[in-house]
């Protein structure tokens, strides 16, 4: 009797051990916490899928991927993600054990130049049976060592790969599972457990509300960071990256993964500390794109502002300005020591014909030797007004300044200089600070303003050889993917940016970037836009995959180019070696300073190659070109731009062999 009440007893404890592990598993998720409250605070971009492998299957098998996996970056990305699944000994993977649930994946700066993944994987109920935390030690084959210890009262298993040397790092929290080679990433997972950042961010969760569960992936991007994450492959931040971390907290994107194209739809939202011109921006509306009318083929940036007109855009700019008396005080003092030194009223000379589109342009030029060959192109509403209204500044510059500039004529041209310090970063803001007493001309409907006189001679012969962003079948293309009509556009030409960052980095940069070539220009074509909605700025990423093979054939690369060795020793020449039909014939130069009275070329040895004298950006006096020994070569006149009076040819003994009246 005594036998029978104890099996009793011990099945009505099994039965109620049962429905207690029932209720468990399928009703109690009171214990659960979010894959995103584990992810550090450092991330610089976090993917998630819900899908992960179907989606991973998908990916790996797409000629991008493919493409990508062959760089060191990317094939870390893949290489981690195929060992989570390859250290066990099942031939059943792990991941298909676990089932299709959210899989998160950030990227993280650990160290200088150092970054690393983090893999949080939501085993949710599965977690409460314990499987995999309790059984992980059968589930290693042999070419494994396990290991574990404690931090901050939470397990950390530690797999050691004999064969390659590696360490995976795992650790079980609530119904996650956190992974990573870094340990310090898994170890920062932890402690986010206690007082996550980037799960109760405001700015995170309104971008994330807004992106929502659709497509194979979300891909967020938190701007704080990725100055240090570019530096990882960079030592200084470009421009456009520059401005996005000043400007934007998050960005959240949904996409899925087409053969060529990569196309996600999201929303990003600003800082606080914002500019106040992006913030105008964000009151302002949007505005048409045409300055790829003007704007180069080569074109290897074009940041394109756009509003329902300058004018609403200007009065947003002045409100936001006032909510910082002091931004505000400074912005008042600059524009009224404008005035009054030059006796002009801003918004009716300069401002008032301002259209409904202003952009940035960098270039990659055959013309300038600037590293900084950007240009600020403004679309007037009346050019003939806005050419009144500059003739005006132009005259009030002349008359109250020392400065004394005349208009260069190039093809038609005119060229001009507004000598005026500050002008548009004081107008504008900072984003425009780089622009500092430019050039300028005019080209149809638009007004070019560039540090750099030949950025202008560059723009001018695009436009009279219809080399053109509107006349590149390729980028009008791309533009169609996105709306015509936007707040701010970036669209990026990597193999022109490429040869631009190429030409003016150090030999150790060279190498790395031509290592790297095949990986930077296989998206040839990548654009970004924003447009306003609500407290948001709609986003679209688009990035175009071509093989770079097919890439290479449609450009030309700097890094291709043959460097010219110059002989030892000059070639003689003699009155009979001589063309006397050429031998005159001087190249177009191209000085970067237009009231300099002199432009010097050099050969490579530190010998003067020629000099000419200059008068407005023109030759205009004596010009004298030179063996690469110092030995006078040839020798004329200028004026106005033409070869005038006698011109001679000289050999290595500064002997007189041809001459010639012009």
């Amino acid at each position: 009797m005594k036998k029978r009440g104890l099996i009793y007893l011990l099945l009505t404890l099994f039965i109620s051990y049962g429905l207690y592990q029932i209720y468990v598993f399928y009703f109690d998720n009171n214990d659960n916490i979010q894959s995103i409250y584990l992810v550090p605070k450092d991330a610089v971009y976090i993917i998630e899928s819900q899908k992960p492998i179907n989606n991973w299957d998908a990916i790996s098998k797409s000629e991008i991927w493919k493409h990508l996996n062959t760089n060191t970056y990317f094939n870390t990305l893949a290489k981690n993600l195929n060992k989570l699944d390859t250290i066990f000994k099942q031939q059943q993977g792990t991941f298909n054990r676990i089932g299709n649930r959210e899989l998160l994946i950030s990227a993280h700066v650990y160290a200088p130049k150092q970054y690393g993944f983090l893999y949080v994987v939501d085993l949710q109920k599965i977690a409460k049976l314990n499987l995999i935390k309790n059984n992980l030690n059968t589930l290693i084959n042999s070419n494994y060592r396990v290991s574990k210890r404690n931090y901050h009262e939470h397990e950390i298993t530690e797999v050691y790969d004999t064969k390659n040397h590696e360490t995976l790092y795992i650790s079980f929290i609530k119904n996650q599972m956190i992974a990573s080679y870094t340990h310090k990433l898994v170890e920062a997972s932890i402690d986010q457990y206690s007082q996550p950042e980037i799960g109760r961010n405001l700015n995170f969760i309104e971008v994330k509300k807004q992106v929502g569960y659709s497509d194979m992936f979300r891909l967020y991007f938190q701007y704080d960071y990725l100055d240090e994450f570019i530096k990882v492959f960079s030592n200084t931040p470009g421009y456009l990256t520059e401005t996005l971390s000043k400007s934007f907290e998050f960005s959240g994107f949904s996409f899925d993964l087409d053969k060529n194209t990569i196309v996600a739809n999201g929303f990003t939202n600003t800082n606080n500390q914002a500019t106040t011109y992006l913030k105008a921006l964000q009151k302002s509306g949007k505005g048409q794109r045409t300055i790829s009318t003007i704007a180069p083929k080569k074109t290897a940036l074009y940041l394109s502002f756009a509003f329902t007109s300058f004018t609403d855009f200007y009065s947003n700019f002045e409100t936001i300005l006032k909510e910082n008396p002091t931004q505000f005080k400074s912005y008042l003092d600059g524009t009224e020591q404008i005035e009054n030194v030059l006796k002009i009223n801003l918004k009716k000379h300069f401002m008032s014909w301002i259209d409904d589109e202003i952009a940035l342009i960098q270039l990659h030029s055959n013309v300038s030797e600037s590293k900084k060959d950007v240009a600020l192109i403004l679309k007037a509403n009346d050019i003939e007004n806005a050419e009144e209204h500059l003739d005006y500044i132009l005259e009030q510059i002349r008359k109250r300044t020392p400065v004394k500039f005349k208009e260069v004529n190039y093809k038609g041209y005119p060229i001009n200089f507004m000598s005026i310090k500050g002008f548009f970063k004081i107008i504008l803001g900072d984003l425009f600070s780089d622009i500092e007493k430019p050039y300028f001309t005019i080209i149809e409907d638009y007004v070019v303003f560039s540090n750099e006189p030949n950025t202008l001679k560059s723009i001018i012969n695009s436009y009279i050889t219809k080399e053109t962003l509107s006349n590149f079948e390729a980028y009008n293309d791309f533009d169609d993917q996105f709306d015509k009509r936007s707040s701010v556009f970036a669209y990026i030409n990597t193999p022109n940016l490429y040869n631009t960052t190429y030409d003016f980095v150090d030999a150790a940069t060279k190498k790395q970037l031509k290592a790297n070539k095949d990986y930077f220009i296989c998206f040839p074509l990548i654009g970004l836009q924003f447009t306003p909605n609500k407290n948001y700025f709609k986003s679209k990423l688009v990035l175009d995959y071509q093989n770079p093979d097919f890439v290479k054939l449609n450009y030309t690369f700097d890094d291709a180019k043959q460097s010219i060795v110059l002989p030892s020793t000059p070639i003689i020449l003699t009155e009979d070696s001589i063309n006397k039909n050429t031998i005159f014939n001087i190249s177009e130069i191209y000085p970067t300073d237009l009231t300099a009275d002199q432009f010097i070329k050099k050969y490579s040895n530190g010998n003067v190659r020629f000099s000419v004298e200059l008068k407005d950006g023109l030759k205009h006096g004596r010009y004298k070109e030179y063996y690469s020994n110092g030995v006078l070569k040839i020798s004329g006149k200028f004026r106005k731009d033409k070869q005038v009076s006698t011109w001679r040819v000289y050999d290595l003994n500064e002997e007189l062999i041809y001459k010639k009246r012009f």
